[in-house]
């Protein structure tokens, strides 16, 4: 007789409330200590497991896919991106791969826009004068940044959290600019009063901060490269909530050590959880955690989808979140 219930196998520890409730629906496999998985543990996952719930932790790569058992159906990602997956080799394998996009949006927009204020206004230098008790009062010349209002924003990928970024910059008086490979529909750009950009390269040249929401490509690779960064005016900030390997690294550390570009507010980093030590010494560099989407609500969101998906794949039907190579 065929099992009642898939064998799912969770990569991380999730909610409770998610836990309980993939243990209800599902044969349930569960990462109680939350340590990540070695390539061979995943290895082996995939080979007795009907669904497979990684984190963008876990690199699921041609070489772990090709070793997958044949009972192996669904990769059912927790997380909007899947730049953690070969997702062609899957479905080469005949293994379909969901995501759980949307949920995440207004999560990373808010800490996206507490990058792009506490970057110029110096908030870390602030929090750490008060937390080593330097303050000796308030001085008109002291702990000095820059002025958000009237400045203009320009956001590479304007997607559904570049869009959330726009609106909650227009509220700061921010002017909107956007690169994205294709031009948003007029009643959008409309909305948020934005100027779209054909060409990535000028765009960076005039603006004033520069904030990243594009996915992690072979496309987008380093699409700060060098040459791009030295675009970026002295006088600018870039701010990256989305994936570090859009950026160079080890470029954007050196040019911040010379002064070449103002500030940086960086939630992700191109090799996590390593960070460049250049970017952890410098005092214009405020750095986060990859926490970005880190709240509880929006966590037990992403469990909700990756249970929505699982089991509408195994009633049978498209789960609503399939990712196929040809939308990356």
């Amino acid at each position: 007789m065929p099992k009642s219930k898939p064998l799912v196998v969770v990569t991380r520890k999730l909610p409770d409330v998610i836990e309980t409730r993939m243990r209800e629906l599902f044969d349930a496999r569960i990462n109680d200590d939350d340590k990540p998985m070695t390539q061979a543990q995943l290895v082996e996952a995939l080979r007795t497991a009907d669904v497979l719930v990684p984190t963008v932790t876990d690199q699921i790569d041609a070489a772990v896919i090709s070793q997958a058992g044949p009972q192996l159906r669904l990769i059912a990602n927790y997380g909007n991106g899947v730049d953690n997956i070969d997702v062609q080799s899957a479905l080469t394998r005949g293994v379909t791969v969901t995501n759980t996009p949307g949920v995440l949006t207004e999560d990373t927009a808010d800490m996206t826009m507490a990058l792009i204020l506490a970057v110029p206004r110096r908030m870390a230098d602030g929090i750490k004068v008060m937390q080593q008790g330097d303050w000796k009062g308030w001085s008109p010349t002291w702990m000095l940044g820059h002025r958000i209002w009237g400045k203009r924003l320009g956001i590479i990928g304007m997607g559904r959290i570049g869009q959330a970024v726009a609106r909650r910059a227009r509220a700061f008086g921010m002017s909107i600019h956007y690169h994205n490979r294709r031009r948003l529909p007029g009643v959008i750009e409309e909305e948020l009063e934005a100027t779209y950009w054909e060409s990535l390269d000028q765009m960076l040249a005039r603006m004033d901060v520069i904030s990243v929401h594009c996915p992690h490509t072979p496309g987008t690779y380093h699409l700060l490269s060098a040459r791009r960064l030295k675009l970026i005016r002295p006088i600018s900030y870039i701010v990256n909530t989305a994936r570090g390997e859009v950026i160079d690294e080890n470029a954007l550390a050196r040019m911040l050590e010379a002064r070449e570009i103002a500030g940086a507010g960086l939630d992700v980093f191109e090799h996590e959880p390593a960070v460049n030590p250049k970017l952890a010494r410098n005092p214009n560099v405020v750095l986060l955690p990859h926490m970005g989407s880190a709240t509880i609500e929006g966590r037990v969101d992403m469990g909700e989808r990756v249970i929505i998906n699982i089991k509408t794949f195994m009633d049978g039907h498209r789960p609503p979140d399939r990712v196929l190579p040809s939308m990356l």
